[in-house]
């Protein structure tokens, strides 16, 4: 299952109201680390379709929802359980770290 893009208008639905949890990728056309790990994101979001969701929201398309997170620096990876923030991860790394931490905190 690809990676899936959220807005500020569809976040409550597709995030907050999902009944598995949702890792969100804050991210930015201009952010190379940003580019580096989307690659990575697509392959787990197919490894783990199973156990999480992963979406992806452009933070310059949409203000609402990163302000209200306090998204301050980029890539950002937001994991929300039960519509709630549980676990953060901040900056690129490599696909085995990426998907470690993500399986740790499911």
């Amino acid at each position: 299952m690809a990676t899936k893009a959220v807005t500020d208008a569809s976040f409550a639905a597709d995030v907050l109201g999902s009944d598995k949890p949702v890792l969100v990728d804050f991210w930015a056309d201009w952010c190379g680390p940003c580019k580096m790990i989307g690659p990575a994101l697509e392959e787990i979001s197919d490894e783990l379709a199973d156990k999480v969701s992963i979406v992806k929201m452009d933070i310059m398309e949409n203000t609402t929802v990163p302000g209200e997170i306090g998204v301050q620096s980029i890539p950002l990876m937001v994991l929300f359980k039960d519509g709630k923030a549980v676990a953060q991860k901040l900056g690129a790394a490599p696909k085995s770290q990426l998907k470690g931490w993500l399986e740790s905190v499911l």
